[in-house]
């Protein structure tokens, strides 16, 4: 039985243990390793990636032969969407292991938000641990926002994962948002400019405030960001919303052509938080944020 179950029979969240405990490293890797493993090996995994993609849907015009749903990188079941890239990523595993095992590793009773969820891969993953009682997952494009249902209840998740179609912002309302054709997740409400050949459309917007009452309640909370340089507001919204002591960990992708990343540091700093894991090379990577005390 998992342990949200507690929740249909009246128990409540189980009691949070005060500290996260993080099964990941410093990312203190020599320069060649760190090369190796976020450079060449990732760049490899996205011409895999294409190549497999290309296959699949060759092969199911010529001889009927259908893929199967699960993803042979995370194991975790997807509704097909080989023609979007941010699917074929997910599907064969180019984000690497980092996060996937970050959650995978933890054992005491916490919580996970899902900020920029796309079609839904982490929370998937974050649902496979016991010690995940509840999730909610935000993602404000209506095309991708019906893959994240679709592939919740493929994994048969609709009790754990609570999907919210809404960005969340500095305010309450509507607003454009910036989509590129054939790869959902680089939806950005900071990078209009980068997608002068693609589109916008019209989605809802919540503050922290709005947004905290969607998230679990009473649980150590670790929060994944993946927004396209809209993290900074992000985070300070999250920071300001009544959630904020709730939140141990946030793993966030950050890169440094459209994002301040020493700004975003301040404002975690500020907020208590004092250790800082960067995975990557150059100016794109992902960085793991945590409090080692906490503020319960």
């Amino acid at each position: 039985m998992k342990t949200v179950d507690l929740l249909d029979r009246g128990g409540g969240f189980a009691p949070p243990r005060p500290v996260m405990q993080s099964p990941i490293a410093d990312c203190t890797a020599s320069l060649p390793r760190r090369v190796l493993e976020f450079g060449i090996a990732r760049n490899a995994r996205v011409v895999a990636a294409r190549m497999r993609s290309t296959l699949a849907r060759v092969s199911h015009r010529l001889t009927g032969w259908q893929a199967g749903q699960e993803s042979p990188a995370y194991g975790v079941a997807l509704t097909h969407n080989f023609r979007d890239k941010t699917f074929r990523y997910c599907r064969y595993g180019t984000y690497g292991r980092r996060l996937a095992d970050y959650l995978a590793h933890q054992d005491a009773p916490f919580g996970f938000v899902d900020v920029g969820a796309n079609q839904g891969l982490f929370s998937l993953l974050a649902a496979r641990n016991p010690a995940c009682l509840a999730i909610t997952a935000f993602e404000p494009v209506s095309k991708t926002f019906a893959y994240l249902r679709a592939n919740i209840a493929l994994n048969g998740a609709d009790r754990f994962i609570r999907p919210v179609n809404a960005a969340i912002g500095a305010r309450l309302g509507i607003c454009e948002i910036a989509v590129k054709p054939g790869h959902s997740g680089v939806a950005s409400l900071a990078r209009c400019e980068m997608f002068e050949h693609g589109s916008t459309q019209q989605i809802s917007l919540m503050d922290g405030v709005s947004a905290a009452r969607e998230m679990p309640q009473h649980l150590p909370l670790i929060v994944k960001i993946d927004v396209e340089g809209h993290e900074q507001t992000v985070i300070e919204q999250l920071l300001a919303s009544p959630a904020a002591p709730q939140i141990v960990a946030i793993f966030y992708e950050m890169d440094e052509r459209w994002a301040d990343v020493d700004a975003v540091r301040a404002t975690l700093e500020r907020a208590g938080f004092d250790r800082f894991t960067r995975y990557g090379i150059g100016r794109h990577g992902d960085i793991l944020a945590e409090r080692s005390r906490s503020t319960h």
